[in-house]
């Protein structure tokens, strides 16, 4: 569990940065930096996302025993 934590916290630091560089690159005009910002980010929500709803799983499963 404590693996997944640390996941999870890598993926809403990730989001951020991905935040970050995508207000960067509308202000500099580097769209590339916020095509690739958009792709990152939606990627680390998914899979954020999934992970949420594993721990959940997870979770539920404990306390039926």
């Amino acid at each position: 569990m404590k693996g997944k934590i640390v996941l999870n916290t890598l993926y809403t630091v990730g989001i951020f940065l991905c935040i970050i560089t995508l207000i960067w690159g509308f202000q500099n005009s580097r769209y590339e930096f916020v095509m690739a910002a958009v792709l990152v980010g939606a990627t680390f929500v998914v899979l954020k996302i999934k992970l949420v709803k594993e721990v959940k799983n997870i979770i539920k499963n404990s306390s039926k025993k």
